[in-house]
């Protein structure tokens, strides 16, 4: 089904998740319609995401704070500090697996939310909610591992679509500051699609005013979707 032929619904308004003292609300493409990786690649390129198997945009009045990213990766220039970040993980060995439950990635998982999103909506012990998180049984998702020496230190959550690759989530050892881990991994994905001749990896909601979304726009050049269209980045 197309993109054209979906229906759209308005959810109810509720606390917003990365600023204080706003509401959110949220337009959801109808979730009796299965995502599958046709229809979730024109979505996504009109700046939804999804949740399992829910497509979702932001819709919040007047608040305009939530932007779809993306980035165009045949122009894609890495910063000083990004070229070193990728040098400084070179001894790492990635496996891409297809999308299951693993235990040792979900205890990975809980201690990166315990570290870096205590008390979040997701800082929950629930192996059920985990699972639901990152399935949608029609796309793609692979499970992209980073060891060292056997160890697990980063998993990288990533929906391959025609349109680029979609960078859902990444979780990695919250010990392991120095290695800037969730940098490489949005590296490797941006080297990725430019091996395998897809044009960009969507990287999510960036928010200016909220710190934890802010990073986004350090990987350049960048395109913003405001006012219905992809509009290259500035700054």
């Amino acid at each position: 089904m197309s993109v054209s032929d979906l229906s759209f619904f308005l959810s109810t308004a509720h606390e917003c998740s990365y600023l204080p003292n706003r509401e959110a609300a949220s337009l959801v493409a109808d979730p009796t319609v299965k995502l599958d990786t046709a229809n979730y690649s024109e979505l996504i390129q009109l700046g939804f995401r999804r949740s399992g198997g829910m497509a979702y945009r932001p819709h919040c009045g007047a608040c305009q704070s939530c932007v779809a990213i993306r980035i165009p990766v045949s122009q894609f220039n890495p910063s000083r500090g990004q070229k070193r970040i990728w040098k400084k993980n070179n001894d790492l060995e990635f496996t891409s697996l297809p999308l299951a439950f693993h235990e040792e990635h979900y205890q990975l998982y809980q201690r990166y939310q315990s570290a870096r999103h205590s008390g979040g909506s997701m800082d929950i012990d629930d192996r059920e909610k985990y699972s639901s998180f990152f399935t949608a049984n029609l796309l793609e998702t692979r499970l992209l591992e980073f060891r060292h020496a056997g160890e697990l230190l980063c998993v990288a959550v990533i929906d391959w679509l025609p349109a680029g690759l979609s960078s859902m989530y990444t979780f990695f050892d919250p010990e392991q500051k120095n290695r800037g881990l969730g940098v490489y991994a949005i590296l490797w994905q941006i080297m990725k699609a430019q091996e395998i001749g897809l044009p960009h990896v969507y990287l999510g909601y960036w928010i200016k005013e909220c710190d934890k979304m802010s990073y986004k726009t350090r990987y350049r050049p960048y395109e913003l979707f405001l006012r219905q269209q992809w509009q290259q980045g500035i700054g």
